[in-house]
């Protein structure tokens, strides 16, 4: 980490202060990321699952607008900049090693968090056939709410 990123997460100065203190210490991987899991703030639904460095997540403190690091396209990303559904932060939660941040959010526009139009990227479950192979089908009460060829190209 940079300087500027030790001034704004400073290293937990032990564990006890890792996990119970009350200073922001996020624990990046030895890539610069930490998970990100996205939920929908008013039920809950586990929206998706990204990655954040560092100035991902304090231009997500900073901005109230979820923010994440995009590892194919490595640059950051401001989620719903090209769909309208902007991720509104209501609420930032960190967990017991602080090695992953859980958003609660509000999803703007047609309140798709999908790239695939849906609201959530967990729409397909695993099923298993009667010869005893996974098989994968997707929950039809998540029907995409556009049609992403026409937003994204």
């Amino acid at each position: 980490m940079n300087d500027s990123t030790t001034e704004l997460f400073p290293k937990a100065a032990s564990k006890a202060e890792l996990e119970d203190g009350d200073v922001l210490s996020p624990r990046f991987s030895s890539d610069g990321l930490i998970t990100a899991v996205t939920i929908d703030a008013a039920d809950n639904t586990v929206l998706m699952v990204a990655h954040m460095n560092a100035e991902a997540l304090r231009l997500t403190i900073e901005t109230g607008i979820a923010h994440y690091w995009s590892r194919s396209r490595s640059e950051i990303w401001k989620k719903g900049e090209t769909s309208g559904n902007m991720q509104a932060i209501k609420e930032i939660r960190i967990d017991c090693d602080q090695d992953c941040v859980l958003l609660k959010v509000e999803t703007a526009g047609n309140g798709a968090n999908c790239h695939t139009g849906r609201k959530s990227c967990f729409y397909r479950v695993l099923e298993t056939t009667d010869d005893g192979r996974p098989r994968l089908t997707i929950d039809e009460t998540d029907k995409p709410r556009f049609d992403p060829k026409t937003v994204y190209g």
